[in-house]
């Protein structure tokens, strides 16, 4: 199965990308705005199966198919609300909405390899699905999280937190105040559910906060090393193959 994945905030795509790796399905190519899509489409073999965000940094995703006549089946990845999704089970194999859980996508997947053989070109009804979308809901991030320390549950809000990490099979958020809080999650689902612009996963093991960068400085191999404001219990060090990404983030 060749699979091509459209999404313009590139922690969600590498996640998905890693997800569907789990299920033995290889991603041929991750695009991220509707120019881009567009010219990859008229200059390539097109895929079996695209995962599609609705909402890209230039536009909605229809504006691509408008463009060019589409080939391949489609799944849906959108954080649209269920009433908004009506059309797209009409006009798709699956929808999955945001945060992509890992149970869901696998049926999706099955879902499509059911459905292959019977598969017609895709025709999506652009006039049906834009009468759900007048009015688009923005995409609502994490405003904060919970702990429970002793027989108490604490709130922490977003703004607060410096960083996120791993350690010891846990995950952490270590806020400005200096303090460590164990939360209920994985670094994985973090990407999904913090704001992009404000937070980058950096490496396999911290997602930094932009607010707190108090410098950088160029490290070997290609790396950066990130230093925060408070957080120093370990180095924190940006992964080669992300180097670029966090430059443009950083923009």
């Amino acid at each position: 199965m060749n699979v091509l994945i459209i999404e313009d905030e590139k922690p969600s795509a590498r996640r998905l990308q890693r997800m569907l790796e789990k299920l033995d399905v290889s991603v041929h190519q991750m695009l991220h705005s509707v120019e881009d899509a567009i010219h990859w489409f008229t200059n390539n073999v097109h895929p079996d199966l695209i995962f599609l965000d609705i909402q890209l940094s230039d536009g909605l995703s229809f504006e691509i198919f408008e463009e060019v006549t589409i080939k391949s089946a489609i799944i849906f990845t959108t954080a649209f609300d269920e009433y908004a999704l009506q059309a797209f089970k009409l006009n798709s194999i699956d929808y999955l909405l945001k945060p992509i859980d890992e149970d869901e996508l696998k049926a999706a997947v099955e879902k499509y390899r059911e459905l292959k053989p019977n598969q017609q070109n895709v025709q999506l009804n652009f006039d049906d699905i834009r009468k759900l979308l007048v009015n688009p809901v923005e995409r609502e991030y994490k405003k904060r999280f919970t702990t429970k320390i002793g027989q108490h549950i604490k709130m922490i809000p977003v703004d607060e937190i410096e960083c996120f990490y791993s350690e010891n099979k846990g995950t952490y958020a270590h806020t400005v105040e200096g303090r460590n809080y164990l939360l209920d999650t994985t670094l994985e689902q973090l990407e999904d559910e913090l704001e992009p612009s404000v937070f980058f996963r950096v490496n396999r093991t911290f997602i930094v906060c932009i607010h707190s960068i108090k410098d950088i400085i160029a490290y070997s191999n290609s790396r950066l090393k990130v230093v925060l404001k408070d957080y120093s219990s370990q180095e924190v060090i940006v992964a080669r193959e992300r180097v670029r990404d966090f430059k443009l983030w950083l923009e």
